[in-house]
């Protein structure tokens, strides 16, 4: 199908979703995620965050839900003010739960190279429906 008006071929689903919406939010600059050296071997750590907030790329009204970080710290930790930051940076972004769940899994193996990752991302209902998405490393 071609996108509306673009002169460009999109490929689109019947309610309008197009290559544009499903990539958006992906390469967008976010703030760095600080680490500290990990002093011990063999332990899990836990993070909630309770307060994800992010803007639905087709819809633009925001999306709500706690994201669960679980990982077995290699040689760093993460450092937590600057994962806080990282994450209030989605605020005003237009991201699908999907690629945030995945882009953070991605962006926290990339700043501290845990042994193992998860990242759970348990989104708010909208219209009756819930969604719960889980990305691992490796």
């Amino acid at each position: 199908m071609k996108g509306k008006g673009t002169g460009k071929s999109q490929r689109t689903t019947k309610l309008g979703y197009n290559e544009r919406h499903a990539k958006s939010g992906v390469t967008a600059p976010l703030p760095d995620i600080e680490t500290f050296p990990n002093q011990y071997k063999g332990y899990e750590i836990t993070i909630e965050i309770p307060e994800y907030t992010a803007i639905c790329p087709k819809t633009n009204l925001p999306d709500f839900g706690t994201i669960t970080l679980h990982y077995m710290p290699d040689k760093e930790c993460l450092e937590l003010k600057s994962l806080k930051t990282y994450i209030h940076a989605y605020r005003n972004l237009g991201i699908f739960y999907e690629n945030a769940v995945n882009r953070i899994l991605h962006d926290v193996v990339k700043a501290c190279r845990p042994v193992w990752a998860k990242v759970i991302g348990e989104f708010a209902a909208r219209g009756g429906l819930r969604s719960v998405i889980e990305a691992k490393h490796p």
